[in-house]
């Protein structure tokens, strides 16, 4: 049986329309994942509002959700998208300061791996979460220089845009490039599909580490584009996921 924290949430904020973040803070236990890792949720499918009531069961539901807090701490911050018919999504943003829920601790193969390599993190949606808390610790601890690319549908559904914003301000070996798929007319930024764009920005492909996360096409694409540019597979760094069936748009 897999272990399991019961921690408290302490803040929720909407990030997005569709987007929250929660705060949950343990009892005395302290985090000790490495940045990019992710939990998992434990609950039961009834208490999901998105389930019907001829559904219902006693079945436990288990969702992956990635920290964008560092660790070391009694406390672990999600951001989450809320899908329509998400049982855990739909469940998590039910959530309210001072309700009780069953966490695993951290764990997965997404984290930074060399902190002395050239970086680039791309990601789209909520699979920019893993790279939040990578992109903290690279430009704390990493000697490179790291570029993170994100790609969303519009402004409005960018979240942690302060944080990423805040990053390239004070770390100048750190840079941000946004872009949008459905974008209004005031956008000035690159639009489209974000792996289209790395070679704007990006030289040396070969000797960069990339790590990649969001939907599963765009993953796959990523890959095989870093393949042509003769970047080793051993560098690429990937997951993917967005969407209720995938892991309930953890990513």
């Amino acid at each position: 049986m897999t272990d399991t924290h019961e921690v408290t949430v302490t803040s929720v904020h909407q990030m997005t329309p569709t987007v929250k973040q929660f705060v949950l803070e343990s009892d005395g236990y302290r985090f000790d994942f490495d940045p990019g890792q992710h939990t998992h949720v434990h609950f039961d499918r009834a208490e999901s509002p998105a389930v019907d009531d001829a559904e219902q069961s006693d079945e436990e539901v288990v969702r992956p959700y990635t920290a964008t807090s560092m660790p070391g701490t009694e406390r672990v911050t999600l951001a989450i998208k809320r899908y329509p018919d998400g049982t855990a999504s739909t469940w998590m943003h039910e959530r309210a300061p001072g309700d009780r829920i069953e966490i695993e601790e951290l764990d997965g193969n997404l984290y930074l791996r060399d902190l002395d390599a050239d970086a680039a993190f791309v990601a789209t949606g909520t699979g920019a979460t893993p790279m939040i808390a990578m992109a903290k610790q690279y430009v704390r601890e990493a000697t490179g220089t790291a570029h993170f690319f994100f790609g969303e549908t519009d402004e409005e559904q960018l979240f942690y845009r302060e944080t990423l914003d805040q990053l390239a301000a004070d770390y100048p070996d750190f840079e941000v490039t946004y872009v949008l798929s459905e974008a209004d007319e005031g956008w000035r930024g690159p639009e489209g599909h974000v792996q289209d764009h790395l070679a704007e920005s990006l030289d040396g492909f070969e000797e960069r580490d990339f790590y990649v996360c969001g939907v599963p096409e765009m993953v796959v694409e990523t890959r095989e584009y870093l393949a042509e540019r003769g970047v080793d597979d051993d560098r690429v760094y990937v997951e993917g996921w967005e969407g209720d069936e995938v892991s309930d748009g953890e990513g």
